[in-house]
């Protein structure tokens, strides 16, 4: 921690904290909408609680606030975030997006649509950062898919959620990835190889799953569809996903890739250079909110600290940490605590962070794991919450047709990643903590 003078550990110091989980999901319990109530609302709520609460002078209470809104990973984060609006956006309207969904439906045959929808779903979301965005885009043709074949839907859904979760989890312009690599000090390209190991036996067993789950369907049963699309508009999410598995900065890889994208789209005629800094500027806006979230939670996760709320957590914690292995459990529990109390995976990720990286480095565990489990662990949680954005989402495409325990069910990739992810940690060799 930041701290040099050790604070007195309190329980009191969490209630700021408390408040704004707990109005977050006060709120969406209530409109039956965890997105009704914008999250920086919620944080504001927090922090007024914190300034009416905690002892020191206002002007005290203004530069810690500050501080936190102003420490360089907070910083870092919220550019990044910036960066990677701006290149969803611009992908978006040279119809990246189409072209990707497009080409894959066009050479899957009806026996592999279940695999075909998991991989499709992966791609666009790895490729988006935003599994939110693949569902969206893929549900509307994963409902015709059923209606016009002998498709099972419920099969259909579960690999649509499996597959953009899998792409959310291993995307380097995700809300995840940016907050758990940022928040552990770690290169996405690091955190991506890490997260490769756990999700890539998950993923190939999902697709066994799938696989011989399609054997039994007809291709007669469905009718014929032509889809059109451009490979070539398909290559600024491929110069990304490249630029940044070969460990290319971050910013220089995103900045890349939204020039990349802006050029194609201008030899293309989809805007103008004028339109195309317009429609950059709205990728900025569009990352308006989980900009303003993450500054003010720093903000307010520094207030807590100050007045010894995060060290009340960390020692409560510590009590239960026996070895390694039990302090990355630790850290997966608390992600998925978090998670399962606001659903939203993204802000999980940024109030577990600071607490994982003070365990991290107190009990000598590495970075890039500590990273790949927060981000697996809030994607997982995420992924299976009954009152998640993208299991809603499904079913409400699906029209009541599924319900929740179809869905989840047939999301064979996060519960197999979740046993696989589980086992990782659990039965690596055994290493006990010196104190």
């Amino acid at each position: 921690m930041a701290n040099t003078i050790p604070n007195t550990p309190k329980f009191s110091a969490l209630i700021p904290l408390l408040v704004f989980v707990f109005t977050f999901l006060g709120v969406g319990i209530y409109q039956d909408d965890f997105y009704a109530l914008p999250s920086p609302i919620a944080v504001m709520g927090g922090i007024i609680v914190a300034f009416v609460m905690f002892k020191q002078s206002i002007q005290s209470k203004i530069d810690t606030l500050l501080k936190g809104c102003g420490d360089n990973k907070i910083l870092t984060m919220c550019l990044i975030y910036l960066l990677a609006g701006a290149f969803a956006a611009i992908a978006s309207e040279t119809g990246s997006v189409d072209a990707i969904v497009n080409l894959g439906l066009d050479y899957i045959a009806i026996q592999y649509i279940y695999v075909g929808i998991f991989i499709i779903a992966g791609f666009l979301s790895v490729s988006t950062g935003t599994s939110v965005g693949a569902i969206v885009a893929l549900a509307p043709i994963v409902v015709s898919f059923a209606d016009k074949s002998s498709a099972d839907l419920a099969i259909l859904c579960g690999a649509l959620l499996g597959g953009s979760m899998f792409g959310d989890n291993l995307s380097v312009i995700s809300d995840t990835t940016i907050a758990a690599t940022q928040s552990l000090g770690v290169k996405m390209s690091d955190k991506f190889k890490q997260n490769v190991k756990i999700a890539i036996p998950a993923a190939l067993f999902t697709i066994v799953i799938l696989v011989f789950q399609g054997l039994g369907l007809k291709s007669a049963d469905t009718e014929t569809v032509v889809y059109s699309y451009s490979v070539i508009k398909i290559l600024p999410y491929l110069f990304v996903i490249i630029l940044s598995v070969v460990g290319v900065n971050v910013f220089v890889t995103l900045l890349l890739g939204t020039l990349s994208a802006g050029i194609l789209g201008i030899i293309y005629g989809d805007f103008t250079l004028l339109e195309a800094t317009k429609i950059t500027y709205g990728g900025f806006t569009n990352m308006t909110e989980i900009f303003l979230l993450s500054l003010l939670t720093g903000g307010l996760a520094a207030l807590v600290e100050k007045n010894g709320g995060i060290d009340y957590i960390l020692t409560h914690i510590r009590k239960l940490i026996k070895s390694k292995k039990t302090a990355e459990l630790g850290i997966a529990t608390l992600v998925s605590s978090i998670n399962m109390a606001i659903a939203n995976n993204t802000v999980s990720i940024i109030i577990a962070g600071p607490i994982s990286k003070t365990i991290n480095d107190e009990y000598g565990l590495d970075n890039k794991k500590t990273a790949s489990i927060l981000d697996i662990f809030s994607c997982i949680s995420q992924g299976l919450l009954p009152y998640g954005a993208q299991v809603l989402m499904i079913l409400s495409f699906s029209k009541g047709r599924i319900d929740y325990l179809d869905l989840v069910s047939n999301a064979w990739y996060l519960l197999l990643l979740l046993v696989y992810t589980v086992a990782f940690v659990s039965f690596k060799p055994l290493t006990f903590i010196k104190h």
